[in-house]
């Protein structure tokens, strides 16, 4: 009987990916922090996915997924353009990935959405549509728009996308031996990625979710062990802000991860905090949800080697200031 994680990359194609994605940017580092290894009570590292081109660690799926597609185009496939739904970083990604092979990229946006993030995405070259109230009413557009003008819909949730995630895991699997980590859940490649690099290692550190308690959908289906949809509310966390989970990444991380929690807000914006003053790094919401979850269990990962990564720095100016003001 097929299993959940035989659809998975192996080493091979995990370590072809990295060659793909280091033509267009270097590893990122990852750093043990004094302040944060106090904060938590034991050895923390923090791998900087916030030092990508597009400031998170989409980028590295959108490079995979697109050099599989356009060797898929040469061999007679043909792409006129590309569309894609986003809260932000996944659009940046099919943006600079798109650009690369020479495709033009729509992006549609929930109405509502991070303004420097629809900035940045429009600078890219992207052609931005603001549609719907969430997420979910966006990839109802977006599909539509695949339709009628014949572009190849690029999701949010994919097995190439999973595995250029998975080279940021190689590197911080293979940097640092770890207990440990914590990753923030939105459609589920960041995780599922986690799952493909240990196992390709043959590891055994534990993998924790972490979702916002304004978007518990994954860890509602988690609990129940089949997939439910919950309502988002989070403000702060619109990285994490899913409705309805992808049935192939929760059978995932159903079967290989240890636990799924939930941060709120409050808790992410208190992360957010800690990141600026023990890293000078500014997260996002969901790029510091991580280090929420891993502050909220810090008893249960007491003499522990924890590893949490910082997932993106693509917050509003605003935004910011007024977290960062406490």
């Amino acid at each position: 009987m097929p299993r959940p994680t035989d659809n998975l990359p192996g080493f091979d194609e995990l370590t072809a990916a990295r060659d793909v994605v280091y033509r267009s940017m270097p590893p990122t580092p990852q750093y043990s922090w004094p302040l944060l290894n106090q904060a938590l009570g034991t050895d923390v590292w923090i791998k900087h996915e916030n030092h990508t081109p597009c400031g998170a660690f989409k980028l590295r799926g959108g490079l995979t997924y697109f050099d599989r597609l356009a060797r898929q185009s040469a061999a007679g496939q043909t792409i006129t353009g590309v569309v894609a739904a986003t809260r932000g970083n996944h659009g940046q990604s099919v943006t600079l990935a798109a650009r690369a092979q020479g495709w033009n990229a729509t992006i549609v946006v929930p109405r509502g959405n991070s303004l420097e993030k629809n900035a940045a995405m429009q600078a890219q070259g992207a052609r931005l549509i603001e549609h719907g109230a969430d997420f979910q009413e966006s990839i109802e557009l977006a599909l539509k728009l695949a339709d009628e003008e014949g572009l190849h819909m690029v999701p949010s949730y994919h097995r190439d996308l999973v595995c250029g995630v998975a080279t940021y895991w190689m590197e911080f699997f293979t940097a640092q031996p770890l207990d440990v980590v914590f990753v923030p859940i939105g459609l589920g490649s960041g995780i599922c990625a986690a799952v493909a690099a240990r196992r390709a290692l043959g590891l055994t550190c534990e993998i924790i979710g972490v979702v916002s308690s304004g978007a518990p959908a994954y860890r509602l289906s988690y609990l129940s062990g089949h997939v439910v949809s919950a309502p988002v509310t989070t403000v702060l966390a619109d990285g994490m802000a899913c409705r309805q989970p992808h049935a192939e990444a929760f059978e995932i991380i159903r079967a290989e991860v240890a636990d799924v929690v939930q941060v709120s807000d409050d808790e992410v914006a208190a992360a957010i905090r800690l990141l600026f003053e023990a890293t000078h790094n500014l997260a996002e919401g969901a790029g510091a949800a991580a280090l929420a979850g891993a502050l909220q269990l810090r008893d249960r990962c007491a003499g522990q080697r924890v590893g949490v990564v910082l997932s993106g720095g693509n917050i509003d100016r605003p935004l910011a200031a007024e977290v960062l003001g406490g």
